[in-house]
């Protein structure tokens, strides 16, 4: 997760219930029938967010973050999280937990878990990810300290790599979510490019963190860079002049450059991830798109 301060739109449409729907800004060539292609996914939200409330009460907090407007959640494996709020869900198993985020009106697509747990128990949570319908596992650290060096960084792509190779046979993809260290430079070599050229993306897609705008770096950059290597994003943004997360549509994030380079990506889901205090606003900034 980025940090350790880690939406009632349920409206039908022509194109669908529950979900999103944002043109894409794409130049319009209407003499030649050319039109916006929408961007059609739920908005949702990282439970890391909510971790200090959702242990003590999982189906009242999970109907909370509905009623701002958001559809989809993105938990943290209950085990893998344990010691941050998680261990109360270790009594749920998977279709129970499945049963209450669906009560609550959201869809349930992807969860976080830790290397360590990945390394020793990545049978048992495939089959977690499986019998609740999941099909996203994401890595959301490689916990490798400060001092790492490319070469640690590159072993621990490989063995991501391997495990990808094994979650797909489940028809489940894998994926990583960086941190700003990932956008920090060892040498002349950015970890994130070194990573991309590591990593298979035929087993690994990758989560990317949009908070790093506040380093100077875009998610639309990487993903026309490296066109279908996403699967998924977080959402923030960011005050330059306040230097500090603000909601969606308040900071410096150019929003409608963003949506109109998701399919490039590949992005199949988006998750917010700021403060609780923000989630209202931010809901209704990209439901207003």
């Amino acid at each position: 997760m980025n940090k350790l301060s880690r939406r009632q739109f349920l409206g039908k449409s022509a194109l669908g219930i529950g979900s999103v729907v944002i043109a894409s800004q794409i130049p319009l060539n209407l003499d030649a029938g050319v039109l916006p292609e929408p961007v059609k996914m739920p908005v949702g939200f990282q439970a890391w967010i909510v971790r200090e409330k959702i242990g003590n009460d999982f189906p009242g907090t999970l109907k909370m973050v509905a009623n701002m407007g958001y559809q989809s959640v993105e938990m943290c494996s209950p085990p893998g999280y344990e010691s941050l709020g998680f261990g109360p869900l270790m009594k749920f198993k998977a279709k129970e937990m499945k049963k209450i985020i669906n009560d609550a009106g959201l869809s349930w697509p992807s969860t976080h878990y830790g290397m360590d747990e990945l390394r020793q128990h990545i049978d048992e949570r495939i089959e977690f990810a499986k019998e609740s319908g999941q099909t996203q596992m994401i890595l959301s650290s490689f916990g490798l300290p400060k001092e790492a060096t490319i070469s640690d960084w590159l072993k621990a792509a490989d063995e991501l790599n391997t495990m990808g190779q094994k979650t797909r046979k489940s028809g489940i993809q894998m994926g990583y979510h960086n941190h700003n260290m990932e956008f920090e430079k060892i040498g002349d070599t950015l970890i994130y490019d070194a990573l991309m050229s590591q990593l298979d993306p035929a087993y690994v897609k990758m989560q990317f963190q949009v908070a790093v705008i506040s380093m100077g770096y875009k998610a639309s950059t990487y993903f026309t860079k490296y066109p279908g290597r996403f699967i998924s994003a977080h959402l923030a943004d960011w005050s330059a002049t306040e230097k500090k997360e603000v909601p969606i549509g308040k900071g410096i994030v150019d929003w409608k450059e963003f949506f109109a380079t998701l399919k490039t990506a590949g992005v199949k889901n988006f998750f917010v991830e700021m403060g609780i205090e923000t989630f209202k606003e931010s809901a209704g900034y990209i439901h207003s798109l």
